[in-house]
C-alpha cells in the first residue's frame, strides 16, 4: 500500500469514526428521545403545527450535532486517539514492558497532535499536519513490533527448543561415534545437520529479537524527539531544515521498523 493510499485510508477511517462518535453522542441520543416524546405526547401544540415538524427539527438538530463534532478540534483529537487505541490496543500485549512502550508511543502521538492544534491556523499549521501524517504508520509499526516481541517472549515451544537442542545434539554426536551401521550413521548425520540448522535459526532469531528490542527503544526516543522539535519549532522554521528533518526521521523510522519486522517474520517461519 502506497503512502498516499494509506493517508486516504486513515482520513476515511477518521471521518467514519468521527461521524459514528457524533451519532452516538449523549446529545444525539437526547435529541432523538426528545423528538419521540414530543411526537407521541404533543404532536400538535399549536393549531398550525404538524406532528412531522418535530421530525424536521430533530433532523436539523442531528445535523448540527454532527457538524459541530466534525469541526471541533478537541473532539477530533479524542476520536482519533480512541480509534488508534482500539486499532493498536495495548491490552493485547501480555508482556508489561512492551505494553508500556506502546502506551508511551500512543501518548507521544496524542501530545504531538495537541502541540500542532495549539498553533494558530495558517501555513505552518497545515505544513505540520502534512509532516506528521506518517506517525500513524509509525505507531502501527511499533504495535506490530511489540506484538512480535511479546509473542516471542511468551513462545514456550521456542524456549523449549532452545534448551533441548544442545542436549539433543550432544546425544546424537555421542551416538554417531559409537554407531557401526553406515545407513544408521547416515541418518544420524542428517538428523544432526537438521538440528544444527534449527539451532542456527533460533540463535539468529534470538539476535534479531534483541536488536528489535533496542530498535523499539530507539524508535520511542525518536518519537519523543519529534515531539520536542514540534514544541520548539517556530514560524521561521517553515522553510528551514527542521521540518524536513522531522519528515525524514519519520520515514526512516518506519522503514527501519518494517525491515526488522520482515526479518523477524522470516526467521520465525524457519524456526
Amino acid at each position: 500500500m502506497t503512502k498516499r493510499r494509506r493517508d486516504r485510508d486513515l482520513e476515511t477511517r477518521t471521518q467514519q469514526a468521527m461521524i459514528g462518535h457524533a451519532i452516538f453522542r449523549p446529545e444525539s441520543a437526547l435529541t432523538v428521545a426528545l423528538i419521540i416524546v414530543l411526537v407521541f405526547f404533543s404532536p400538535e401544540p399549536f393549531h398550525w403545527w404538524k406532528w412531522w415538524y418535530w421530525l424536521i427539527l430533530g433532523l436539523i438538530g442531528e445535523i448540527l450535532i454532527i457538524y459541530t463534532s466534525l469541526t471541533d478540534l478537541r473532539t477530533g483529537q479524542k476520536v482519533v486517539a480512541e480509534m488508534l487505541r482500539q486499532e493498536f490496543d495495548p491490552r493485547e500485549i501480555r508482556t508489561s514492558k512492551y505494553r508500556q512502550r506502546l502506551e508511551k508511543a500512543l501518548e507521544y502521538r496524542e501530545r504531538i497532535e495537541v502541540a500542532i492544534e495549539q498553533r494558530e491556523q495558517g501555513v505552518l499549521h497545515d505544513h505540520l499536519h502534512d509532516t506528521v501524517r506518517g506517525i500513524a504508520d509509525w505507531i502501527g509499526s511499533i504495535y506490530r513490533l511489540a506484538k512480535r516481541l511479546d509473542g516471542y517472549e511468551n513462545d514456550a515451544l521456542i524456549k523449549r527448543d532452545m534448551q533441548s537442542i544442545p542436549k539433543t545434539l550432544s546425544t546424537y554426536r555421542a551416538r554417531l561415534k559409537l554407531e557401526d551401521n553406515p545407513a544408521v550413521k547416515n541418518q544420524i548425520d542428517e538428523a544432526i545437520k537438521g538440528k544444527e540448522a534449527q539451532q542456527d535459526n533460533l540463535r539468529e532469531l534470538e539476535n534479531v529479537m534483541e536488536k528489535a528490542e533496542f530498535q523499539l527503544e530507539t524508535t520511542l526516543a525518536a518519537l519523543g524527539t519529534v515531539h520536542s522539535q514540534l514544541l520548539l519549532m517556530g514560524a521561521k522554521d517553515i522553510d528551514g531544515s527542521r521540518s524536513r528533518q522531522i519528515t525524514h526521521k519519520i520515514r526512516d523510522q518506519v522503514n527501519q521498523l518494517q525491515d526488522i519486522l520482515t526479518t523477524m517474520d522470516e526467521l520465525y517461519i524457519q524456526a
